[in-house]
């Protein structure tokens, strides 16, 4: 069964997901970043220019081919790349197909607005049998 992990009061969702995909990346695994369309032009640069010593390949989905890209960002629609291992969730929603990723990490704000959204999301894993992992980033001093 697919994991699901709640990150909760993420202060600054750009820096937090670049560590978090270099996380995913040396594990050896692929990702789909679903994120607000406002911030997906900051995280496609940010993940260029982060670290001096990472390089994460990545693309954008429907700017150009993701076949081959562990990494794919996207607005909301899933990017035509099977086989993508975990599902990041920055969105209101849970997407179609969730299941098919062997991790699912939902990434929350401190606002108050998503995290009532995530509470949403919570109760629907909950009532489809998952277990749910918690990790306060605000207790972990924003790591």
């Amino acid at each position: 069964m697919t994991g699901v992990a709640f990150h909760f009061n993420v202060p600054a969702r750009v820096p937090y997901l670049c560590r978090l995909l270099r996380k995913v990346n040396a594990a050896g695994k692929s990702a789909w970043v679903r994120l607000p369309a406002a911030e997906l032009a900051a995280l496609d640069e940010a993940l260029w220019t982060f670290s001096q010593e990472d390089f994460l390949a990545h693309a954008v989905a429907g700017q150009g081919t993701v076949a081959h890209s562990p990494i794919v960002l996207s607005d909301g629609a899933a990017p035509d790349r099977p086989g993508l291992q975990v599902l990041v969730n920055c969105l209101a929603d849970i997407p179609a197909g969730f299941e098919r990723h062997e991790r699912v990490l939902e990434i929350v704000g401190p606002s108050d607005e998503e995290r009532a959204e995530a509470r949403q999301r919570w109760r629907q894993y909950s009532q489809w049998g998952y277990t749910l992992d918690r990790h306060d980033v605000a207790a972990q001093g924003g790591r």
